[in-house]
């Protein structure tokens, strides 16, 4: 049995409690929100998983104090445009605990990995991140999934897939971490993509292609910021690709829907009803492919569907008619 904090209460943060929970081990989890705290302290339940209910061994908290000391491990798992600010408020109660970084995205003002956050806020910090194709609707029920856990450091990567592995979850390791990184946070554009696809009725010959194509940019921008090919063909790249675009559960293609549909970012962030990585990520991939010189029209495509008022169809057209390549 192993005492674990995770911070943040969202869906996937307590998927991932109610998994380790269910393995004998002791989950603390800290919230910003009290009545998602109660929720779960009083009636083991979780407003983002409805249908679930919590086993024994989750407890939830409000204080960063109570969360972490006397704790092993800690999972970061708030939306990445809060990371820095959070790490902030705990930082102080880490003593050597390794950070596995359960987020995916970067820092929007910075263009910086959460990895790299992390380290600016906490140098002396041991950082895994933890990745793959995982809908927490599905883990927290039990089906089974494949994730990776990156790390430089060999004691993360075996003790955290030590931790995890069950009938019902496999963990695979890697040294990677800017490239299970970068198919994490980037793969998420291509399901927003994906969504606006479907918002605008297109069909299975046009997702197929955008997944292939989708696949072709964050490989050519995750090699250029220090990735391996190899890795983002694997289960945080290509994996995490065709779960979130194919999956009616995610919420990246939810909101490209709502996009394709005519609904504004507002509209889509306020029926979505939980935060939208693409969107944010939309803006640092766009930004990141300009200063390194890479070429993403998908993402040219979409960056000019939310911020110039491109309609998707004519984005369509554009893509469909640019010059004549080599594959």
């Amino acid at each position: 049995m192993r005492k674990i904090t995770i911070i943040g209460s969202g869906s996937w943060g307590v998927a991932l409690a109610i998994h380790l929970a269910k393995l004998g081990h002791k989950i603390k989890i800290w919230s910003f929100s009290k009545e998602e705290a109660d929720l779960i302290n009083n009636e083991k339940k979780c407003k983002f998983l409805p249908k679930v209910t919590l086993p024994e061994g989750i407890e939830c908290c409000l204080d960063f104090k109570e969360a972490i000391e006397g704790t092993e491990i800690i999972l970061h798992v708030t939306p990445s445009k809060f990371t820095r600010s959070t790490v902030s408020e705990y930082k102080k109660y880490v003593t050597n605990q390794p950070i596995i970084i359960c987020s995916k995205g970067f820092e929007r003002d910075t263009l910086l990995p959460l990895d790299e956050v992390i380290k600016q806020e906490m140098p002396d910090a041991k950082i895994g991140v933890l990745s793959g194709p995982s809908h927490a609707e599905e883990v927290s029920i039990g089906i089974p999934t494949v994730m990776v856990i990156a790390s430089e450091d060999d004691n993360i990567l075996f003790d955290i897939q030590n931790i995890f592995m069950s009938p019902e979850f496999r963990i695979y390791t890697s040294h990677d971490v800017r490239g299970v990184e970068i198919g994490g946070a980037f793969k998420n554009i291509i399901a927003f993509c994906a969504g606006v696809a479907a918002g605008i009725h297109l069909g299975d010959n046009s997702f197929a292609a955008l997944i292939t194509r989708g696949l072709g940019e964050i490989t050519r921008l995750g090699v250029a910021l220090g990735g391996k090919k190899d890795t983002l063909y694997g289960l945080s790249g290509l994996g995490d690709l065709i779960v979130t675009c194919l999956s009616e559960h995610s919420r990246n293609r939810k909101a490209g829907k709502l996009i394709g549909e005519g609904k504004t970012i507002e509209e889509a962030r306020k029926e979505v009803g939980m935060v939208i990585e693409s969107i944010d990520n939309i803006e640092a991939a766009y930004e990141l492919s300009k200063i390194h010189n890479v070429e993403m029209p998908i993402v040219d495509g979409v960056y000019d569907i939310l911020y110039n008022n491109l309609d998707p169809k004519e984005a369509v057209t554009m893509l469909m008619t640019r010059d004549k390549k080599f594959e």
